[in-house]
Formats: C-alpha cells, sequence, structure tokens
C-alpha cells in the first residue's frame, strides 16, 4: 500500500457555528499537502446505538421493534430501539439503558455485531449495533419528552422482508441488520 500522507488534509481552525441539542456545528479550515485550503462544515455528534432484541416465539425468530413518529421525516417509522451514547457512558450501557426506557425488557446476553461511522464525509461518531438475547420484561417505559413509543414484536423474516421499504426507512436500521445477518453467516458461508 502506497504512503498515504498525501491525502491527510489539516485542520487549521474550528469555530463552532451552533451548538445544538444532539449535535455541535463547526466551520472547520482545513489545507491539503498540496497547499490548497477549503472551508468545511462539520457535525460534532455523539456516538448512536441500535439494540436488536431477538425474542424466540412459537419456534419463530422475533425482534421487539418501536413505533414511532420521527421529526425529520415527519413520518411514523418502525426501528428497532436505539439512541446516544451519553457522556461518560459505554455504548453496552447505552443499549441496556435504551431497550429499557423505550421498550421496558432487558435482555440477558448482548453482542457487539458491528460498528460503523454512518457519514464520515461530515459526521464524526461511531454506530454501534447490538444482539440482545433473552429479552425480557422489566419494568414500564420510561420514555423522553420528546418520545411516543409503542413496542411491537415483529417476526425476523417480515423485518428483513421490510427493511428498506414504507415505514422501514431508518438507514442506521438497515446496517444493524446487516451486521446481524451477517453474524449468521460469518464468513461468508
Amino acid at each position: 500500500m502506497k504512503d498515504d500522507t498525501q491525502l491527510i488534509w489539516t485542520e487549521k481552525s474550528r469555530k463552532l457555528i451552533a451548538p445544538c441539542r444532539i449535535f455541535d456545528l463547526y466551520q472547520v479550515f482545513r489545507r491539503s499537502p498540496d497547499g490548497r485550503e477549503v472551508d468545511i462544515y462539520l457535525l460534532d455528534t455523539p456516538d448512536w446505538v441500535t439494540v436488536l432484541p431477538l425474542v424466540k416465539k412459537n419456534g419463530r425468530d422475533h425482534f421487539l421493534m418501536v413505533r414511532q413518529f420521527r421529526q425529520g421525516s415527519g413520518s411514523i417509522t418502525m426501528e428497532f430501539p436505539a439512541g446516544t451514547v451519553e457522556s461518560g457512558e459505554n455504548p453496552e450501557d447505552t443499549a441496556l439503558r435504551e431497550l429499557a426506557e423505550e421498550t421496558g425488557y432487558g435482555f440477558d446476553r448482548l453482542t457487539l455485531l458491528g460498528k460503523v461511522n454512518p457519514n464520515p464525509a461530515f459526521l464524526n461518531n461511531t454506530f454501534y449495533a447490538f444482539l440482545a438475547e433473552g429479552v425480557a420484561q422489566i419494568q414500564k417505559q420510561e420514555l423522553d419528552k420528546d418520545e411516543i413509543i409503542r413496542p411491537v414484536l415483529i417476526p425476523a423474516d417480515e423485518v428483513i422482508r421490510n427493511l428498506g421499504t414504507g415505514e422501514y426507512i431508518n438507514g442506521t436500521q438497515m446496517a444493524a441488520l446487516l451486521f446481524y445477518l451477517r453474524s449468521l453467516h460469518p464468513g461468508g458461508q
């Protein structure tokens, strides 16, 4: 592999443009190794976690999903429970917290399926996908003031068939499901 130092842009300055509740917008000035200069805008965002709660029911795999209104799309979506990693929290604890808050359920086993940067062009965070097994109700929902969520148990084959269509439009959910499907066939078998 060639030396990649000629690809790396050097940050010369960073200015906070807008602090927002779930991200901060920065204007960043960078210089390329050959002297080109650009002003770009980046979102400083917390890490995100998605939990795929797997439930066995009548001999079939099901996922515990959540139905909710999404402000960005202005529509109802069907998603896996998810949320942002709070300051000082590790992603595993976020998975437990978000699943309990959004659905009232907990789990016996948690497995990291994978992690990616959702869009390295302008985001700096990591997205984690976890599989939760031994899922059972442990409490009542504890929703944030801006959440109205209905937990729904959906057969896994239906989720696989529908993700990317209709109410199943969240792109990070597709990444989480891809990690899950890959875990079923390690090594591409």
